[in-house]
């Protein structure tokens, strides 16, 4: 029985310098009378200047001595510096050399994104906060003051609809050219991808824990890996036309991206110069872009640029310029850059090459400010570009139909596909699959057992050696296996009324009674969590199978947080996971805190409906952080595990 003596002591409430007042140094003021304005264009940054620019060799350049830093987007004072040099400095490199892209040969047979490119949002670290929707269907997290999250996602839904013209200036490059090449010719089959429909494919809130205050490449990398795996991008070919943009929580600073001037960059897993090194993939090379919580360095990177309420416009801008590099140089550098390594978006980073200048772009999700691209075509800066399309080979999926199966009984279907062109090889992914099945690259054959009931929405693809590509969709039904499900509650000792703490696991001093002063939302017993007004962590667990026939399972538990901590940020929180039977967790349900204090006890529910016939454990974690006189207390009581 925990006594409350050892709790209601004070924690400290003092919170750190923020992010934003570590930038503000960085920061200028962009005034603007209009509503829309466009930039003033420095027409004196030729090519030549900007190769000297992003050269190795200049020492305010975010890239120098950091080479895995590609197509880094320099704040806008960092690029002033970068300019100021390379004046100085006309012979650190050829300036002739610097007219146009050339392609690098490819990294590992990857040049550039020659298919449809698929973006996935990864918004890294429990301090992005409480996930929701808006009323677009768009991801909110708690923690994103600004509404980064949903304004990339329509960003990136948008991207390739209503036949805008802004990704057509990428597909002007491809891959299957010679070395040092800097045009494609008309008849060639591997040109970057137009985003048709939207080149958005999924979004993850990964806030199991804590993204780390500085993330090294290879941490950001590793997290990009492990998206991958979230998504079923099990495969080299399902990473082929795939990039993940792993987008840090305000008030971290990813790769030193506040002291070092940039405001984001792009790589892939297997760059030996990773800060960090290298990091091994099971599933392919996987591209991806460290892309920091851009509102933080205000104007510095791209607040106001476009519009003088343009809060947001670095954000498109900063990420449009990565999105544009990755699809033009997906394993850099194998894809197309200058001979002194500046990318597409480098060239015309900030306004700073001839031609367009950075403006709004009408989507079917909204508009949003953009940066032109680098067009070998023209030689200068382009916003818009007709869109050039892969010739060739026509790979058709004959279309199966709609699917049944039942969980715990084993299926297979194969997927039959041809090729207009002979002597191709035929690479086949899906998405959507029911759990439990899973499909041969090699073959096309779809088999497993499933393991929960459900409808889902089915897309299997197979593409050619030269990129082509088709698709099939399809609907597959799992129904729960026979005998029908009867109606239950799992947990074991739901509301602790034993006096014990069995069948649950906790730390010490979790089970708490009424006799000790503590409110129980019903009866004589509860779980007290944290209280100790000092850096502590409570934990509660228990692990339970819920039936293979089963169709809804939900959590549900009482909650009371008491806490006098200053409202407006989640100093402690209370965690809800789900972990498989080796521990690893598999989802994090809620993360609730402080900030949800003074309510009483509070009902909370969340669907189990993914893990129907598996083995979970379901674990409550409640983390208190410094002293100093706060502190907080999570009481929690009556739990319910129903299943029908």
């Amino acid at each position: 029985m925990s006594s409350p003596a050892r709790r209601w002591a004070s924690r400290a409430g003092t919170a750190g310098l923020t992010a934003v007042a570590l930038a503000a140094g960085l920061q200028f003021s962009v005034g603007a009378s209009a509503a829309t304005r466009a930039p003033a264009h420095p027409a004196s940054i030729s090519p030549g200047l900007i190769a000297r620019m992003y050269s190795a060799a200049d020492p305010y350049s975010p890239g120098h001595q950091h080479p895995y830093r590609h197509g880094v987007v320099p704040t806008r004072s960092r690029l002033s510096k970068m300019r100021s040099w390379a004046i100085a400095h006309p012979h650190a490199i050829s300036a002739a050399s610097a007219n146009t892209l050339q392609y690098g040969g490819g990294v590992d047979g990857i040049g550039v994104t020659n298919g449809h490119e698929k973006v996935y949002l990864v918004f890294y670290g429990s301090q992005w906060g409480t996930q929701g929707t808006n009323s677009a269907g768009n991801i909110t997290l708690s923690n994103d003051s600004s509404g980064e999250a949903p304004y990339l996602e329509a960003l990136m839904k948008g991207l390739g609809t209503g036949n805008e013209l802004w990704s057509g200036v990428m597909t002007q490059y491809c891959d299957g050219v010679a070395t040092g090449a800097t045009s494609c010719p008309a008849s060639n089959t591997q040109h970057v991808g137009y985003p048709t429909g939207g080149a958005f494919a999924g979004v993850w809130a990964d806030t199991g824990a804590a993204s780390p205050q500085t993330a090294s490449g290879a941490q950001l990398a590793q997290v990009a890996i492990s998206a991958a795996a979230h998504f079923g991008n099990t495969t080299a070919a399902s990473n082929r036309t795939a990039q993940y943009v792993i987008a840090s929580p305000s008030g971290t600073n990813p790769d030193n991206w506040l002291t070092q001037g940039f405001c984001a960059w792009h790589d892939y897993n297997g760059d030996a110069g990773l800060s960090g090194g290298p990091v091994t993939s099971p599933y392919g090379d996987i591209a991806f872009t460290n892309l920091p919580y851009i509102t933080n360095q205000g104007a510095s990177c791209g607040q106001d640029f476009v519009n003088s309420n343009g809060t947001l416009d670095g954000v498109s801008i900063v990420e449009g310029h990565e999105y544009a590099e990755t699809v033009t140089d997906q394993n850099p550098a194998g894809g197309w850059t200058t001979s002194g390594g500046s990318e597409n978006g480098d060239v015309c980073a900030w306004n700073a090459g001839g031609g367009a200048v950075s403006q709004n772009v009408s989507l079917t999700t909204g508009t949003f400010a953009m940066q032109p691209t680098w067009g070998n075509d023209l030689s200068q800066c382009e916003i818009s570009h007709a869109i050039v399309t892969n010739s060739g080979n026509t790979v058709t999926v004959t279309n199966p139909g709609s699917q049944s199966g039942t969980v715990g009984t084993a299926t297979s279907l194969q997927i039959h596909a041809t090729d207009s062109a002979t002597g191709q090889t035929l690479t086949y992914s899906a998405t959507g699959l029911p759990a439990g099945l899973s499909i041969n690259s090699s073959t096309g054959l779809i088999s497993g057992t499933p393991t929960t009931a459900a409808t889902s929405a089915v897309t299997v693809t197979a593409k050619d050696t030269t990129g082509a590509a088709g698709s099939a969709s399809f609907t597959w039904t799992i129904s729960s296996s026979g005998g029908g499900c009867t109606a239950a509650q799992l947990f074991g000792n739901p509301g602790f009324e034993t006096g014990s703490i069995s069948p649950w696991t906790s730390t010490a001093g979790v089970l708490s009674s009424t006799a000790a002063g503590v409110p129980a939302h019903s009866g004589s017993w509860l779980a007290w969590l944290d209280g100790y007004g000092g850096a502590h962590t409570d934990t509660l667990s228990q692990t339970v199978t819920i039936p293979s026939n089963c169709v809804s399972a939900t959590v549900s538990f009482w909650l009371y947080i008491n806490s006098n901590d200053p409202t407006g940020t989640a100093y402690d929180t209370f965690k809800i996971q789900v972990l498989n039977s080796s521990g690893t967790v598999l989802a994090t349900l809620a993360t609730l805190s402080n900030q949800q204090a003074g309510s009483g006890y509070v009902q909370h529910s969340y669907s189990l409906n993914s893990y129907i016939g598996q083995k979970i454990t379901i674990k409550y974690t409640g983390k208190e952080t410094l002293g100093g006189g706060y502190n907080t207390n999570f009481f929690e009581d009556d739990n319910a595990l129903n299943v029908k």
